[in-house]
């Protein structure tokens, strides 16, 4: 074995968390000297490299957080209604802990896959990660072991099961909404937004829609596919409403969607509540700036980064701790789009 050893090789073969030997090889407590020992004899005979340096630095607590936001082509993270909340969540917390906080944008394609890296990684001047609104392949995850710090997902998924994450009870939230549509008396009720193999906590959402439609034992399905990235799906709306006149209501994957949709039914003559209702989710700034005032799920996005800067520090001093999930659960925000349906 050479160069190519990775500190999960070396965690497999003593029977720890990569996490346990990032703290061994960074010199940072949360371990005994007996392990760390151990550790770095293992890493050493393995032709692990071993950054050495002549005075051992050892921190008493999470000093720097590092912030990694998705950004889109086009589309700045702190313009994004969701994650610009996210990241002050975060800052909110990185005051109440007293710790420093260093933030770059991160390029995702059409899949939120990272594309490039920020470089200061490699450089050792942050004690943990947050990376927000990503998807880590196992690619991803194979360069990520190198990383000797903790690593949190925020409104991110891994095809691992390597990573704390924090993330909105997406599937939850969405059967509420389509129940609180039925008990409206909505029967003809539509999915409007992504598409089969979207983004996990948007495939959460639509299978939401679903499972409640189901339960509920109603006749018929309805989606309008089309990938939210690309469009707000006016025309996908639109043909979706003038196939099937029979639907009364409209739950969108997010809010940006929402306005969308209601745009689409102003523009067939239609009336929103009167004629469709529209229930939203996110409940972003753009919910009370449409008119009619968007219905929307809530999600609480800045408890959602103050939680995960909390979950590094958990993790960073309790490395061999089970993984955790922080789920948050969004709450029904009721105002003007939404009415029975006429009788």
């Amino acid at each position: 074995m050479s160069n190519k050893v990775t500190i999960r090789q070396i965690a497999d073969q003593i029977g720890v968390s990569i996490s346990t030997v990032s703290l061994a090889l960074n010199d940072k407590p949360g371990i005994s000297s007996e392990l760390r020992a151990r550790i770095k004899g293992a890493a050493k005979s393995a032709g692990y490299p071993i950054k050495s340096s002549p005075v051992a630095v050892h921190h008493e607590k999470l000093n720097t957080l590092g912030l990694l936001v998705k950004t889109e082509p086009g589309l700045l993270p702190l313009s994004n209604p969701f994650y610009s909340r996210v990241i002050a969540g975060v800052d909110e917390a990185c005051k109440d802990l007293g710790l420093n906080l260093l933030f770059s944008m991160l390029p995702v394609d059409e899949h939120n896959r990272p594309q490039k890296l920020p470089p200061f990684i490699q450089d050792s001047m942050v004690d943990g990660f947050l990376m927000v609104g990503a998807f880590l392949d196992e690619t991803i995850s194979s360069i990520l072991d190198e990383w000797t710090v903790p690593i949190v997902l925020v409104d991110g998924y891994s095809d691992t099961e390597r990573y704390d994450m924090v993330v909105s009870d997406n599937f939850g939230a969405s059967y509420q909404a389509v129940e609180y549509l039925i008990g409206l008396g909505h029967k003809h009720i539509a999915m409007v937004g992504g598409e089969p193999d979207c983004y996990p906590s948007l495939r959460d959402r639509r299978n939401g829609y679903t499972r409640a439609i189901k339960d509920n034992e109603l006749d018929s399905l309805y989606y309008a596919n089309f990938n939210i990235t690309r469009s707000q799906g006016e025309a996908e709306i639109t043909s979706l409403l003038q196939n099937n006149p029979q639907i009364t209501a409209l739950f969108a994957i997010n809010d940006n969607v929402a306005v969308g949709a209601i745009r689409a039914v102003q523009s067939m003559g239609l009336k929103v509540p009167e004629d469709i209702s529209v229930v939203g989710y996110d409940d972003t700034v753009l919910a009370t700036t449409v008119s009619p005032a968007l219905t929307t799920m809530q999600v609480d996005t800045i408890a959602m980064g103050q939680g995960a800067a909390h979950l590094v520090s958990l993790r960073m001093h309790r490395p061999d701790a089970k993984r955790v999930t922080l789920v948050v659960h969004p709450t029904l925000i009721e105002r003007d789009s939404v009415a029975s349906p006429r009788t």
